[in-house]
């Protein structure tokens, strides 16, 4: 007889809706509210934050926190306290230093399963030998991916480049330092190991069981599966079965079982959720297998074409518009002189009342995310795309 999978809840656990989960996870994911904590404690509690490109992270915080100062973050990064590192889903991430230390060693699998997708351009390359060779030369002094790429070369001239490439991020937990990252600043990307640059070694692989727990108290209530799409993990229901007798479960719609903490918010499918502007890549857009709590189902892919992805805006607290700077027909920052604007697409109909609560977030948006001090600043809006509603 095959084992149970507990894929679906009993039939006694309450059923949430869509409505229900999103305005729980946007309350563990402070987008209910703006929160007093601070930035460091914020990276923490999000279990760190999605950063493909530099700027997201701070307007992750900017959605998130009251009174966020961008200096704030970047302050941290100087400082050391928090890192950009490659750990969920392959994507590079900032996180406090204590989480680099310890989440990527949790998510060391999922690198080595990488590491095989590319094997075929790594025919006769050690594995071993190759760590050590990147080790060296990035703790001597931090080295761009071009000059680790050529040294590796030289060692296997035969390799695949882009393979090598790879094999570096897979056998190594390396950050990107500073100045990438900083606000306000730009510079290339060069790269250390996370030991060498917070000075002190990784920790032991954890059981994910703490990190479940965290998981749930960010994106809960959430399924297995939603999990393991937000880690890059597989194989991760032991860990909810050890503990199941400390958490509670829920159904959606589907009959799929949701865990989640006893204690946790779960504030009623009817509470008011403000416009939020949140970057191109976020934590809430991404942290589960099953997105329709933030993502309607007839706007799902709306907000990224292939591999761009755009700035999103909830409202009502799903996915409503799109957004970018820049003035409507312009390229993305395309301006008069002396202003600073953001253009707004709806992906359906808004109402005025609706308008007028995004305009008002958008304006605050600028005040404090603009990338220039201009004098004016303006929300605008193109043509909404009727993907109806």
């Amino acid at each position: 007889m095959a084992a149970k999978t507990h894929s679906a809840a009993p039939a006694s656990s309450p059923v949430l809706s869509p409505r229900a989960l999103g305005r729980a996870t946007l309350a563990r994911q402070l987008l209910l509210h703006r929160s007093p904590m601070s930035a460091k404690d914020a990276v923490g509690h999000l279990v760190g934050l999605q950063a493909q490109n530099t700027k997201p992270p701070y307007h992750q915080l900017f959605s998130r926190l009251e009174g966020f100062d961008p200096a704030e973050l970047s302050g941290l990064m100087e400082s050391r306290e928090v890192v950009r590192i490659v750990t969920l889903r392959s994507t590079i991430h900032t996180h406090t230093a204590d989480d680099a230390l310890t989440l990527r060693p949790l998510v060391q699998p999922a690198r080595d399963r990488e590491l095989k997708m590319f094997r075929d351009g790594l025919v006769g390359v050690d594995p071993d030998r190759l760590a050590a060779l990147v080790r060296a030369l990035v703790e001597e002094r931090p080295r761009t991916p071009k000059e680790i790429r050529e040294a590796l070369l030289a060692e296997w001239p035969d390799a695949d480049p882009q393979a090598l490439t790879v094999a570096a991020r897979c056998v190594l937990p390396l950050v990107q330092v500073t100045p990438r990252g900083l606000w306000g600043l730009s510079g290339q990307v060069a790269l250390t190991t996370v030991e060498h640059w917070l000075g002190r070694p990784a920790e032991p692989t954890p059981t994910p069981d703490a990190t479940v727990l965290r998981y749930l108290g960010a994106f809960g209530p959430a399924s297995v599966k939603d999990m393991q799409m937000w880690a890059g993990l597989t194989r991760l229901r032991e860990a909810f079965e050890r503990l199941r007798p400390q958490l509670i479960t829920f159904r959606d719609e589907n009959g799929v079982e949701l865990f989640d903490l006893p204690d946790a918010p779960r504030p009623d499918a009817d509470t008011p959720a403000p416009p939020r502007f949140l970057p191109e890549f976020d934590n809430v857009l991404l942290g589960h297998a099953d997105r329709t709590r933030v993502i309607p189902p007839r706007y799902r892919g709306r907000n990224g074409n292939g591999n761009q992805a755009y700035g999103t805006v909830l409202v009502d607290g799903s996915l409503a518009a799109i957004w970018r700077f820049g003035a409507p027909g312009t390229k993305s920052g395309g301006k008069p002189v002396g202003e600073e604007i953001v253009t707004v697409q709806a992906l359906g109909k808004l109402s005025g009342a609706e308008r007028d609560a995004v305009t008002e977030e958008g304006l605050r948006m600028l005040a404090t995310m603009a990338p220039t001090q201009a004098p004016v600043h303006d929300i605008r809006f193109a043509p909404f795309i009727d993907f109806g509603r």
